[in-house]
């Protein structure tokens, strides 16, 4: 693990995504050059166009880096910082954040500007910040993970951003025509810090990041992932009328006033079969992400296991900061 601030004159290796919603990728790696060039650092960008070769580029990216003693940085959306990120934890390097995409959870919660050449100015004042990653099986996230309904949600939200366009609206939209229609129930068996639970919900929603708990009205766990926790969101199974209640009290940010959820936070938890009966392996979208991950699943929060570059001192997203394009975690 990374222990202390770069070196002032530590290179900068970018990972930037093409993909992440934007189609002047040009404009942005000439921005990112011409802030760090005019501060007389070096910088190497890592461009994919391909979102399936991501790891590959992150996993290279970050062993050069390690080896020359750079500071790596992730352009791109949460989906692509979480990429990255697991490879700077497992080389050891400094990792640094350009919020580029549609919700920038991560970036926001640690005060990072989601204006590309404010964010790029940033990294040049920021110092390290050992923050807390989340784990199932061995997958890290950053934001949240979750089984079930939820990542049915987002792949069929990204099919919908290709047709209409990226933006918040299309995706909330896309949301509720998703969680209106009809959809399995899960049966669960938890193993909660070392107590048995069992729980049946068409989705199970596991957050890192206090700012989207705070939005969805979850106040009771948005400090949590402050505490080396991470939190767990379960809506019991409902009809559609009241599932859409439940979106329009997340949307709203009152969710936690809801009856029809069940809400706890833990360090580790064990999600055992049999879930969906018959199956082994089962669909888990990590910060956006879909990938289909072996059962039992372990969740589990590595408090500090991330050394990110942060603007010091911090600016907390708060206030109107935090009400600004308010995402449904269900």
């Amino acid at each position: 693990m990374a222990k202390q601030d770069p070196r002032p004159d530590a290179p900068f290796h970018v990972v930037l995504n093409a993909g992440s919603g934007h189609t002047d990728t040009e404009l942005r790696c000439a921005t990112i050059r011409e802030v760090l060039e005019a501060a007389g650092r070096t910088c190497v960008l890592e461009i994919v166009h391909d979102g399936a070769r991501l790891p590959e580029t992150a996993a290279r990216t970050a062993a050069r880096a390690a080896r020359e003693g750079a500071i790596l940085v992730a352009a791109g959306g949460d989906g692509t910082l979480n990429a990255v990120a697991h490879e700077a934890v497992r080389h050891g390097c400094v990792f640094g954040v350009l919020p580029q995409g549609t919700f920038n959870y991560f970036g926001r919660t640690h005060g990072i500007p989601e204006d590309l050449r404010q964010a790029v100015h940033a990294l040049l004042r920021a110092r390290v910040r050992h923050v807390q990653i989340g784990m199932v099986n061995q997958r890290s996230f950053l934001v949240n993970a979750s089984v079930g309904l939820y990542p049915r949600l987002l792949e069929e939200r990204e099919h919908d951003k290709r047709q209409f366009g990226r933006s918040r609206v299309v995706a909330l939209l896309s949301a509720l025509k998703t969680a209106l229609g009809r959809h399995r129930n899960l049966r669960i068996a938890l193993e909660l810090d070392g107590e048995s639970r069992r729980l049946r919900t068409p989705t199970l929603f596991v957050g890192n990041n206090r700012l989207q708990m705070r939005q969805v009205g979850m106040q009771p766990l948005d400090h949590a992932v402050e505490e080396g926790r991470l939190a767990a969101i379960a809506p019991r199974p409902v009809g559609r009328w009241r599932m859409l209640g439940l979106l329009l009290r997340g949307a709203l940010g009152r969710l936690g006033q809801a009856e029809d959820v069940v809400a706890f936070a833990f360090r580790s938890m064990t999600v055992r079969a049999p879930l969906l009966s018959g199956r082994r392996r089962v669909k888990v979208a990590v910060d956006g992400e879909i990938c289909k991950l072996a059962l039992p699943l372990r969740f589990e929060a590595l408090d500090g296991r991330l050394a990110l570059l942060v603007a010091d001192p911090p600016q907390r997203a708060a206030g109107a900061g935090e009400a600004a394009g308010q995402d449904c975690a269900l």
